[in-house]
């Protein structure tokens, strides 16, 4: 008995075209996909930041509770940055461990035995856990020189170089507006900007082509935490929008009305 087959019923295997169907259907999966991961991944960064800076914020006050409301001032104009205000504040951070580095001694951007990476870093700052040993945020100058001083700099360079002003301690009776005073601020990462990938770096900072694009967490000099786009604060004396150069100093504003 002959049995005829259909060679129809026994074809094993995709063709060329329903192959290149599915990998095009893939390929347009993961283009929605992906993205959303992302944005979802820098959120849970961009959190993780904000609760480093609520804490670092209550680390503050306790400061100025025990400094009669003076805010820190070590004489150096470079206090702003994070690896030197770190050290007045260690103390109320839970940093006992954080030590000189034998290998830079005296030298107080260095640091070992430490736990910053937890409390002092963003984790979308890449350039401050390979730069700025695991330090993200900036410190107001505004609080460490008088609104006249603040407003006799006008340029970026003067947060970086010696602007030749003697430093001088601020109260926080001096600060008119709490609420609306930046004391702290992410200053490297950017968590929106389209001009950097979704790991946060932006070699600009809070200055440059891009200044105006992005956002960043900062604390006021009230303990609050606030997420904010860039053009929700006021131009700085620098153009920038840099709470280091607030027009009038501590006695000014960051935050738009």
């Amino acid at each position: 008995m002959n049995v005829q087959h259909n060679p129809e019923s026994t074809r094993g295997g995709f063709t060329l075209i329903e192959l290149l169907v599915v990998i095009s259907i893939i390929a347009i999966l993961a283009a929605i996909i992906f993205p959303v991961f992302a944005t979802a991944r820098e959120k849970a960064r961009q959190s993780t930041c904000q609760s480093n800076m609520r804490m670092i914020g209550i680390a503050f006050q306790l400061y100025l509770a025990d400094y009669n409301d003076t805010y820190p001032c070590t004489g150096d104009y470079h206090l702003w940055m994070g690896r030197w205000w770190r050290w007045p504040l260690q103390p109320y951070l839970a940093l006992a461990a954080t030590k000189g580095d034998q290998q830079h001694p005296g030298d107080v951007r260095y640091s070992t035995s430490n736990s910053l990476q937890t409390i002092l870093a963003c984790p979308s700052d890449s350039a401050a856990l390979n730069s700025y040993d695991d330090t993200s945020y900036a410190y107001s100058m505004s609080f460490y020189f008088s609104p006249a001083q603040i407003d006799a700099m006008t340029s970026p360079a003067d947060t970086y170089s010696d602007p030749g002003l003697p430093c001088t301690p601020q109260t926080a009776s001096a600060v008119i507006d709490p609420s609306r005073k930046a004391m702290l601020g992410e200053w490297v990462s950017n968590h929106e900007s389209p001009h950097v990938g979704w790991w946060g770096e932006n070699t600009n900072g809070v200055w440059g082509q891009h200044a105006w694009e992005g956002a960043r967490n900062y604390v006021f000099a009230d303990g609050h935490c606030r997420y904010l786009h860039a053009n929700q604060l006021n131009p700085a004396n620098d153009g920038f929008p840099d709470i280091n150069l607030t027009h009038n100093g501590i006695a000014g504003t960051d935050l738009k009305d």
